[in-house]
């Protein structure tokens, strides 16, 4: 197997950012439009009392019913001869105060009742939340006309029948978040280390549900408004001769058909207000999302960009996999980060091979390239070509990507617990994958799914295949994912770590199991591993990867007698070796370099005890040092095979 790469790019200026939540919002057109429009409207309600307006109150029937344009009353007077534009300013400033409020209100109570529930759970939950769901038995807007009854017409008692009716929203919200994080690790780690009740939920729940809580409130601003304005026409809200938006809507619709500018003002005012907000509300809930962020505030696509200029010439044709030049980026916070920079790799059919590297150095993000996983955004494939049997991959269309993922090539991912999901029972899974590609009816692969569980071990197949993920242990769950991923007999299949979460008696059984595939029925498998105690137990070839980049590669064997890169010595020398009690773990001094500023030079130089000047400039070549094996590295621990 022969392995180069492309000189990886670097990026000079200041250390990298985050983007800003204000950035975010901007950068999503509908929010920052909204923004714009909901800043002027709330300058103009602040600055109302130093506008050059008449008295909004004032009343003159000798101009009553003016039509707009006309003189000193740009939008024209209402039925007593008062400013339109003065009452909209008027009444526009107490609407947002009147919604803000309301808001605010609702939030606090709903919110401290759906923590209460969800973190102390039990009959404090049940009490709650039955109260919680009989307030949400009547009508809202019934509710809130019986509460203004009872407590009588008037703006601050609209205020507060408004923020009665939105506490359930709130309060079902906050409390279905704070159930999942009260069962979480760090929460039983705050009360192992003796913390109050109180403390944990201000200081360990609350930061975790104020995005929802915020989000939340974001969008119920427009709401709240609209149900004041409904409450102020019906006469329940704002009382003469005080001006909301809702009252003006109420006192035009006596006049819609004489004067209709009376009334088509506030109800304008009012669209284009709600409208903003709920634009700007939505803006901020994407700019919160951690899993949007990051992109954006673009939802992943189905498959990765492809940004190449052109598609580089085979090198192995008789290889599984050919990959050539392959270099996969992501664009965040405005700067480029270079996760793969330019690797070749080639895989033939009944081969393991074992690509190794410390966690961040582009093992799965050159795994996941491949079939098109890497998320865009912000990722992308700049440059590079992955063929199979001829194919390139980055040049197929998606219904043909959608037909060899699975079948052709099936990926097992590293963390079970997130790639299966958990509202379906493991076997409909496995049943789905079966189904995805081969013309099975629902008995016959559920049977095949059977199978497969007893293949990867797993104890009484056919209960566990109504189970739940959640009721399986962690290696459990990875041994059916390696079961979906055997389901077609793919030709290619790529192990992100699967073995890490399983015991070493089943870890065995499964290197077995992988072996088998490639012996009997020539499967090529690319396995991506920490370990270079399981390196040597199943791959033929490795590769060792370090800041996106091969820095050796070459047979099993030869790498572990005798590594040429001072990494790779590092790597092993960091493994425990059974029967060697006396053996030193040595790890490796430092940290990777960040892959948005990488050095000039070799990577690994700050790192590296062999380190010399002429290491820190230039292109540093994959150069051979013997029959199937390479080294990139001006100064190797080996040379030619013999010792350096």
């Amino acid at each position: 197997m022969a392995v180069a790469a492309a000189p990886a790019e670097t990026v000079e200026g200041a250390a990298p950012r985050r983007t800003g939540t204000l950035r975010l919002i901007a950068r999503n057109r509908l929010a920052l439009a909204g923004m714009c429009v909901l800043a002027v409207l709330v300058l103009i309600a602040l600055a109302a009392p130093i506008l050059p307006l008449p008295d909004p109150d004032a009343t003159e029937p000798a101009n009553r019913l003016l039509l707009p344009m006309s003189v000193g009353h740009l939008l024209g007077t209402d039925a007593l001869g008062r400013d339109i534009l003065s009452r909209l300013v008027w009444g526009m400033r107490v609407s947002l105060a009147v919604g803000i409020s309301a808001t605010l209100v609702a939030a606090l109570l709903g919110s401290a009742i759906g923590l209460a529930a969800g973190y102390a759970g039990g009959w404090t939950d049940s009490i709650l939340m039955r109260g919680i769901d009989m307030v949400m038995a009547f009508p809202y807007i019934l509710l809130a006309l019986a509460i203004v009854a009872v407590l009588g017409p008037g703006l601050v008692n609209a205020l507060y029948a408004i923020a009665v009716v939105n506490i359930p929203f709130f309060a079902r919200n906050i409390r279905g978040v704070t159930l999942g994080l009260a069962r979480r690790e760090f929460v039983d780690a705050a009360r192992l280390s003796g913390k109050s009740n109180l403390r944990i939920v201000t200081g360990e729940i609350l930061p975790n549900v104020m995005p929802v809580i915020v989000v939340t409130m974001s969008t119920t601003v427009g709401w709240m408004i609209l149900e004041t304005a409904g409450l102020s026409f019906l006469g329940l809200g704002a009382q003469p001769p005080q001006a909301d938006l809702g009252s003006m809507l109420g006192e035009g619709r006596k006049i819609l058909f004489n004067a209709p500018h009376v009334s088509i003002a506030p109800g304008l005012l009012i669209f284009v207000l709600v409208m903003s907000i709920n634009l700007v509300g939505d803006g901020v809930r994407d700019a919160l999302d951690p899993r949007l962020r990051s992109g954006a505030l673009s939802r992943p696509s189905a498959r990765t960009a492809i940004r190449r200029t052109g598609a580089p010439a085979p090198r192995e044709r008789d290889a599984a996999l050919d990959v050539v030049g392959l270099r996969t980026e992501f664009d965040i916070g405005g700067r480029v980060h270079r996760a793969v920079g330019g690797v070749d790799l080639a895989l033939r059919g009944g081969e393991c091979l074992g690509l190794v590297g410390e966690s961040g150095s582009g093992k799965s993000v050159t795994a996941m390239s491949v079939m098109g996983l890497v998320p865009t955004p912000p990722g992308r494939i700049a440059a590079g070509a992955a063929r199979m049997d001829g194919e390139d991959l980055f040049a197929l269309p998606d219904e043909r990507i959608r037909q060899l993922r699975g079948a052709a090539v099936a990926y097992v991912f590293q963390d079970p617990l997130s790639s299966l999901h958990p509202l379906h029972r493991v076997g409909d899974q496995i049943v789905e994958a079966v189904r995805a590609h081969r013309p099975l009816s629902r008995r016959q692969a559920r049977d095949r799914a059977a199978a497969l569980l007893a293949l990867v071990r797993i104890p009484n197949p056919r209960a566990r295949l109504d189970a739940y993920p959640h009721e399986l242990s962690g290696g459990m769950r990875q041994r059916v994912c390696i079961a979906m991923a055997l389901a077609n007999e793919p030709a290619i299949l790529i192990a992100d770590e699967p073995t890490t979460a399983l015991d070493v008696t089943v870890q065995a059984r499964i290197l077995s199991l992988m072996r088998g595939l490639q012996d009997e029925g020539g499967t090529a498998v690319l396995f991506i591993t920490h370990d270079f105690g399981v390196v040597s137990a199943i791959c033929d070839q490795v590769a060792v990867m370090y800041a996106g980049r091969i820095v050796e590669t070459g047979a099993t064997d030869a790498v572990i007698a005798a590594p040429a890169h001072p990494y790779t010595r590092g790597l092993i020398d960091c493994v425990p070796v059974l029967g060697e009690p006396g053996r030193r773990i040595t790890p490796i001094e430092g940290h990777p370099p960040p892959i948005d500023r990488l050095p000039e030079g070799c990577a690994f130089a700050d790192r590296c005890p062999r380190v010399q000047d002429d290491c820190r400039s230039g292109e540093i070549a994959l150069d051979a040092i013997g029959a199937g094996r390479a080294v990139r590295c001006l100064h190797p621990l080996v040379s030619g095979g013999a010792d350096g």
